[in-house]
Parts: structure tokens; C-alpha cells; sequence
């Protein structure tokens, strides 16, 4: 199969519009030999991904959870608080919550390359970037 590498901007796009947009190129539901139990998607590399948008006050109200597995181990952060640490594990989270819940999932996951600013190291791929129509 043959894969393209595809370059995404992030910056002053709406998280959810990102997302659903990368996690159809990481399926390849565009390509005429999509395949639902094959794995034909195309790499994707997204920049500049501390610079995204969200609308309403998910800043605030937005909460990602999730359990050590010991009693009180609940660890709570806002989508703020993950922007300034580690702002490629918000779209991380967007799309693999929109990939498929199978056995390929983490294999088209695994195509997926995010950066928190404009420089990445697959230059040597030569990736088309992809300009994505946003609303205002």
C-alpha cells in the first residue's frame, strides 16, 4: 500500500474540525481502496499544536481524568493546565478517541506525529501540507 505523508497546521484551528479531519487521513477513508479491517491510511505530521483553538469554555471546564489504579488515585488536569505542559496530548487525545476501537486503532495511532511548535524532524519525507477550511 502506498502512503503519503501529509503536513497539518495547527494553529488557529478548532480542536474538534482538527481532529476528526487527521483521524480520516490516519484511516484513509479518502482513498478509493479504503478497506475498514485494513490498516490503509497515510502518515500525518501536525505543527504548532500548543496553538489551537477551542470554543466555548472548555478551557476551563474540560477535564482529563484518569486512575492510577490505587484507592484515591483519581489525577484530574483542565485542558489549560495540559496546554501549557504538554500541548500534543490534547489532539493525541482528540484523535485516538476518533480512531476505531480495534485491533488497528494503535497501528494507525502510531502514524501519527505531533509537535508543540513549527519545526519536525521528517523533512526528508517531503510531507504535502493539507490546508484545512475553518469557520469564523
Amino acid at each position: 500500500m502506498e502512503r503519503s505523508w501529509y503536513l497539518v497546521d495547527a494553529e488557529n484551528q478548532v480542536l474538534g474540525r482538527l481532529s476528526t479531519r487527521i483521524a480520516g487521513l490516519l484511516m484513509g477513508k479518502g482513498k478509493t481502496e479504503y478497506k475498514r479491517n485494513q490498516d490503509c491510511g497515510d502518515f500525518v505530521v501536525v505543527i504548532n499544536a500548543g496553538k489551537i483553538r477551542v470554543t466555548g469554555k472548555k478551557l476551563t471546564d474540560k477535564i482529563y481524568r484518569k486512575h492510577t489504579g490505587y484507592l484515591g488515585g483519581l489525577k484530574e488536569i483542565t485542558l489549560k493546565n495540559l496546554l501549557a505542559k504538554k500541548p500534543e496530548r490534547v489532539i493525541e487525545f482528540a484523535v485516538r478517541g476518533m480512531l476505531p476501537k480495534n485491533r488497528l486503532a494503535e497501528k494507525m495511532f502510531r502514524k501519527m506525529k505531533v509537535y508543540a511548535g513549527a519545526e519536525h524532524p521528517h523533512v526528508s519525507q517531503n510531507p504535502v501540507l493539507i490546508e484545512l477550511i475553518q469557520k469564523q
